[in-house]
């Protein structure tokens, strides 16, 4: 028998021992990619979720600071335009019809005349019936308020103190009819949207010469007449008046209410004015406003 000897294949060992070492050389490159994409992820998170709460917080507080200006510029925008549909005309004239109803139903029927030019100039004369016959109020500006009394023949200026008094005997008060531009003594606030109606809250102007702590204004959206209006004595009351405003008509293209009421809702004691013959642009003179003529009798 014959021993043979047999010699290692030193090529075949040294192909495994560096294939081995390639395996191992993979396993560590794909433990070390696999730990690697765990701390980017890991990574990600951490920067992701603080990222996405600072994004929510600059959307709720950063966005809701962005709109509220908005809201307000719009709430400016509304009551400018309500201002300029009612004194849109250049000059109107029309009759009223005024029914004074108290809290019992008895009614007073007066038939007065208006006269108006532009925002600032504004007569009011009582035709019948003939114990009021004569009566007239003046407004010149918003401080400049008179009214003539015939039976003492004289112009009385009427005071800031007592323009919240009660035009004779009607819901109206002097200052509710020397009320011609809403911007000019309050700011627009609160905006809200109910149907077809614009809802403004106002607040009086600091130094503005008003009785009210605050209006409620309810605005036709299509046309921007005001329909309704809610007086509080202060902020936090309830409404102590309320004004409607119906029969709403296109008339020489100017949009206005022919019905108007004003009710005291602490003592539901109510003054409705109808408009008849109404009349724009007729070309009425600035000097036809003055206490000359509002002592002229009436024709």
């Amino acid at each position: 028998m014959i021993n043979k000897t047999i010699k290692p294949d030193r090529t075949a060992s040294s192909s495994i021992d560096s294939g081995c070492t390639e395996n191992k050389n993979l396993a560590h490159l794909i433990i070390y990619k696999s730990q690697h994409q765990q701390n980017i992820i890991q990574n990600t998170a951490m920067f992701t979720k603080p990222f996405a709460f600072t994004l929510f917080l600059f959307v709720l507080f950063g966005g809701l600071a962005f709109l509220q200006p908005v809201k307000a510029q719009n709430a400016t925008a509304i009551l400018a335009k309500v201002d300029s549909v009612q004194n849109a005309f250049a000059d109107m004239t029309a009759n009223e019809q005024m029914i004074i109803t108290d809290a019992n139903g008895s009614q007073k029927e007066r038939t007065l005349r208006i006269n108006q030019k532009g925002s600032e100039l504004r007569m009011v004369r009582f035709l019948e019936p003939a114990d009021v016959r004569g009566v007239g109020f003046l407004r010149v500006a918003s401080d400049r308020l008179y009214l003539y009394l015939p039976a003492f023949r004289r112009v009385r200026r009427i005071a800031s103190s007592a323009k919240n008094e009660n035009f004779m005997g009607t819901d109206f008060s002097y200052e509710d009819m020397s009320q011609s531009t809403y911007a000019d003594d309050y700011n627009a606030g609160d905006l809200n949207r109910q149907q077809d109606r614009w809802i403004l809250t106002l607040s009086p102007k600091p130094g503005a010469e008003v009785s009210y702590g605050k209006l409620i204004l309810y605005v036709d959206t299509a046309n921007y007449v005001v329909r309704k209006v809610e007086y509080f004595e202060d902020n936090d009351s309830a409404p102590v008046k309320e004004l409607l405003v119906d029969d709403v008509r296109q008339i020489e293209g100017y949009w206005m209410g022919r019905t108007m009421e004003m009710i005291d809702l602490r003592d539901q004691h109510r003054t409705r004015l109808e408009l008849e013959d109404i009349a724009f642009d007729q070309g009425l003179s600035e000097s036809f406003f003055s206490e000359r003529n509002l002592k002229r009798p009436v024709q």
